[in-house]
């Protein structure tokens, strides 16, 4: 995983003036192992990269995405809302250090707060693709998405079984209110009918 980040990170600056990028790989791999994190965990960081990496030539800048997918959940605690926007603002303050340019720091800060609502607009097409991989998981085979949909009621065990049904059954409707849950060609055709079909199963084992 070191090297993957290495990689990004090299890809959207200048090496051989730049700091060594393995303490910044290794505090980001220290957060997304912290312990009250069951689905956003490692294994959910290198399912969105290996996503991206499919994605990649619907990106305009496929480094710049990998580097907010790293970013994406770097701050993650269950109970608070705004995780999204501190990731974001760990990120303009780790990538300049880094070495990374202010624009690419910006467009990486910017991705990340994407991922409040996974909504890009038609013509982000890097905004496109990281939504589209952090969502795949909604397209995973049926034994891979128990083990999310299990996942992430173990991150909320401190919500009450009701509350939890009630809030995870409204975010599923939104979802499958959505035209498309997918934005780039590749997750329409590949991803879509799947996500949608274990959506509603999912809701109706809610109702139940």
């Amino acid at each position: 995983m070191r090297t993957r980040f290495a990689q990004a990170l090299d890809a959207t600056r200048s090496p051989a003036t730049a700091p060594d990028p393995t303490p910044y790989a290794d505090n980001l791999l220290t957060r997304w192992r912290e312990p009250q994190r069951r689905y956003h965990t490692l294994t959910h960081l290198t399912a969105v990269l290996d996503r991206i990496d499919e994605l990649a030539d619907h990106a305009d800048d496929p480094d710049v995405v990998r580097l907010a997918a790293w970013f994406h959940d770097a701050v993650y605690l269950p109970d608070r809302s705004e995780n999204e926007e501190r990731s974001a603002r760990l990120a303009e303050r780790a990538l300049p250090e880094a070495g990374v340019p202010a624009e690419r720091t910006a467009e990486v800060a910017r991705l990340v707060r994407l991922t409040v609502t996974h909504d890009p607009a038609p013509d982000d097409r890097d905004g496109q693709v990281l939504c589209d991989a952090d969502l795949a998981v909604l397209a995973a085979p049926p034994s891979v998405y128990a083990a999310y949909t299990a996942a992430v009621r173990e991150e909320y065990h401190f919500v009450p079984n009701d509350a939890f049904r009630e809030g995870r059954a409204a975010i599923l409707r939104q979802l499958l209110d959505l035209p498309s849950l997918f934005r780039t060609p590749y997750g329409r055709k590949e991803w879509e009918a799947t996500a949608r079909y274990n959506l509603a199963a999912e809701l109706e084992m809610l109702s139940l």
